[in-house]
């Protein structure tokens, strides 16, 4: 079996070695404050008889031994009868180790390091994927080093230091960070994992698919999913689009981007046709909070071939939601993963209601208790 990279735009292929991270013509136009350009993609070619449950480009003995993946689908009895929806799922990324999605791709991303015997991985975050990073690299026994936020939740912050990573604060936003791990890793070879920088971000968090699909028995009618700089977004379309190639499911499902008024430029970008100037965020569901979405065009291009749909909700519409998914299901999730939830009530009247929905619920929400307290406050 042979694995290489794809660039989606031009064509250019490239191997899947340590420090590869772009197309190299591709990435040549990048402009200063837009989405990165030159962004591949994992393919492969051979016997797909050779392939395993999910096609991935590491072979399993690399994997760490965390359980990551693997999460329930939950049936919502008690949503589904109040919103008359009998094919309402909630796929429940908590479960995951560090009680986040991402951990799919710093599963990939450990496995990829521990292949090339490589010592070290840096990357920017807004919490949940330098956590992320840090639990799994604990467990793999590779040095972590994450830049983060001032603004970053305290307890996301305590999960970085409690699983042995270096923390490195940065006194700015996301797109700060990101710039500052960029040129950490970039003049002292370490690792990155920076989000749609490295492919293998993209191509881990493809197995939710995966797994939707196979706890489904079929692909679903829709999937909402909290979007912030469109990386779970393609991941998700991967999955689908590989399982399509393997004749696995027999359609695309419709994937709403689920996005905060505060932080919104895919959806708007969308609905406009392409990428205007930077907007400041402003929003509670900070692991969705970005000012420039760093895989927003490749996500926008997934969106409009496979035609995705998007929705912007605000903050008072997510903690309504975060607060009403908790106290009907059992599932505390944290704000951005509730986005999710508030985009399909804010468009549930649009959708058949026998169709098969999932909300992909991406981080607990014990990271981020005081989001959820100043929901409690706001709702007294």
């Amino acid at each position: 079996m042979r694995w290489f990279y794809r660039c989606p735009t031009c064509g250019a292929e490239y191997e899947v070695v340590p420090g590869r991270y772009v197309c190299d013509a591709c990435s040549a136009e990048q402009e200063p404050s837009r989405p990165l350009s030159g962004v591949l993609e994992v393919e492969w070619e051979g016997d797909e008889g050779e392939l395993g449950a999910v096609p991935l480009p590491v072979e399993p003995e690399w994997f760490p031994p965390i359980p990551v993946g693997n999460t329930p689908l939950w049936e919502p009895a008690r949503l589904r009868r109040e919103l008359g929806f009998p094919g309402l799922y909630l796929k429940d990324d908590t479960c995951n180790p560090t009680g986040s999605f991402k951990d799919r791709a710093s599963f990939l991303v450990a496995a990829f390091a521990a292949r090339h015997g490589i010592g070290e991985i840096a990357l920017a975050s807004t919490g949940n994927a330098a956590s992320s990073m840090a639990g799994v690299g604990a467990a793999a026994g590779i040095k972590v080093t994450v830049f983060l936020p001032n603004t970053a939740p305290a307890a996301k912050r305590i999960q970085v230091l409690q699983y042995g990573a270096e923390l490195r604060a940065v006194d700015g936003t996301y797109d700060d960070a990101y710039d500052r791990s960029l040129e950490y890793t970039t003049s002292g070879g370490a690792l990155s994992r920076n989000t749609a920088y490295n492919p293998l971000t993209i191509e881990g968090k493809k197995t939710v698919s995966f797994e939707i699909v196979e706890q489904l028995g079929t692909a679903p009618d829709h999937i909402f999913v909290p979007a912030g700089d469109g990386v779970i977004l393609a991941g998700v379309y991967r999955g689908f689009e590989n399982l399509l190639r393997l004749g696995r499911i027999a359609k695309m499902p419709v994937v709403w981007a689920c996005q905060a008024e505060g932080s919104s430029a895919i959806v708007r970008a969308l609905e406009s046709g392409g990428f205007g100037e930077p907007v400041r965020s402003a929003t509670i569901a900070d692991s969705i909070s970005v000012d420039v979405p760093r895989n927003g065009t490749h996500a926008l291009s997934k969106l409009k071939a496979h035609g995705g749909r998007g929705v912007i909700v605000g903050d008072g519409e997510i903690l309504v939601a975060q607060k009403q998914l908790a106290s009907r299901t059992g599932l505390f999730a944290e704000p951005s993963s509730s986005a999710a939830y508030a985009g399909f009530l804010k468009m549930r009247l649009t959708i058949d209601p026998e169709s098969r929905v999932v909300l992909l619920i991406t981080g607990s929400g014990l990271k981020d208790t005081d989001g959820a307290a100043r929901g409690l406050e706001e709702s007294i």
